[in-house]
């Protein structure tokens, strides 16, 4: 939650976050399939409830000044956010399931947003294309972003159109300036990203990009953004 503080602190335009289940199907805000890197527990997310994973401390592998911090839930990340900033969920391919179940992730994420009144303020991504088709058939409108490691390609310009896409958020490694121009022919705004470090963003920008997504806003102060 402090991140996502500081984010708004900083000025960005929306924040970015993932989900997934914990064991009792509660949707949880962290990265990794496993809480080892980034906790001071051990094992699968999926393995352990949501209030034992909000006993983990989450904030001292990055600072001890964070030390404490929880690992939140989707809907009090909402809460906070609700009115303030857009926000990107991802959903993460291990919380996919290809039975449609009344508590799906897809359709947890939905009923929250709709609850809220956010789901003009919001893009559902992911790296999984089947997940972000089942966003599609419980909601015609809601924007859906496509993430891809890999180059633009006819594959993924058919996912678009099928999805009705909003956007394409690729590995900013593998952005040129004739794969923004093709997305953007095909009516897709593109936003490269960065898992960790630093984006060559003046770069990225003269290609012209119509966003970034990065770990540290404050790389983004020298640039004017309309």
């Amino acid at each position: 939650m402090a991140a996502f503080e500081a984010a708004m602190a900083a000025g960005a335009a929306m924040i970015e976050l993932d989900v997934t289940f914990s064991r009792d199907r509660r949707l949880a805000v962290i990265h990794d399939e496993r809480v080892n890197r980034t906790t001071n527990g051990r094992g699968p997310v999926s393995a352990h409830t949501m209030k034992q994973l909000q006993r983990l401390d989450a904030g001292s592998w990055f600072d001890p000044a964070f030390a404490g911090q929880a690992i939140p839930e989707l809907a009090d990340v909402l809460d906070l956010v609700n009115g303030r900033i857009a926000v990107n969920i991802e959903i993460k391919p291990e919380a996919y399931e290809s039975s449609s179940r009344d508590d799906a992730v897809e359709r947890q994420i939905l009923d929250l947003l709709a609850e809220r009144n956010m789901l003009d303020d919001a893009i559902i991504s992911s790296f999984a294309w089947w997940s972000l088709a089942r966003v599609r058939s419980l909601s015609p409108a809601v924007a859906i972003g496509l993430l891809s490691a890999r180059p633009a390609d006819e594959h993924l310009l058919f996912w678009y159109r099928r999805l009705g896409g909003f956007s394409w958020h690729p590995d900013w490694r593998v952005v040129t300036a004739a794969q923004v121009a093709l997305l953007h022919t095909a009516g897709a705004r593109v936003f490269p990203f960065i898992a960790a470090g630093r984006i060559d963003s003046a770069r990225l920008l003269a290609m012209g990009v119509d966003g970034l997504i990065v770990d540290d806003p404050s790389q983004m102060a020298a640039h004017q953004w309309s």
